[in-house]
């Protein structure tokens, strides 16, 4: 009976220190290289409900995990401002906690955010402003009206 209940423990106690194994392998911070072709230099800001980030490009940033994706916004002088979002992606690999943390693994990195994913890498790409697209639009000017010439009146009996 002893066996048993040793046994039991052990498995509780595996159980425990093997739950969130996501938070545990991976963390609850990513990392993402962040391009904005074909420009260098744009300041860009990153938005979650996680926070808020914001670097230099080509750069990177370290963001909290999240399930919600993130919103990107760059600018630079001489450029359209750029906007984007970058996806957060479920890892499902991380369903393998519920094998070996339970349901108690599970709910730790869905709670740190560990069980979601962003890309790497991600581009912004950023567009010249031009002569088209920089000058503010006019309203259409009228023609001018050219004068009406009045023709001369005929005298009675000429």
């Amino acid at each position: 009976m002893k066996s048993k209940s040793l046994s039991i423990v052990a498995i509780v106690v595996a159980g425990v220190q093997l739950s969130a194994c996501a938070s545990i392998i991976k963390g609850s911070t990513a990392s993402i290289g962040v391009t904005s072709p074909p420009v260098t230099g744009a300041i860009c800001t990153l938005n979650s409900s996680q926070g808020s980030w914001q670097m230099t490009t080509p750069g990177s940033v370290t963001v909290e995990r999240s399930k919600n994706d993130l919103q990107i916004s760059c600018k630079k002088e001489g450029y359209q401002d750029a906007f984007a979002v970058i996806p957060s992606n479920f890892e499902g690999w991380t369903v393998g906690n519920l094998i070996f943390g339970g349901i108690v693994g599970v709910g730790v990195d869905a709670a740190t955010g560990a069980m979601n994913d962003y890309p790497n890498a991600f581009q912004v790409p950023m567009t010249p402003l031009t002569s088209t697209n920089m000058a503010p639009i006019a309203p259409p000017t009228a023609a001018p009206i050219a004068p009406v010439e009045d023709k001369p009146k005929k005298k009675p009996g000429a």
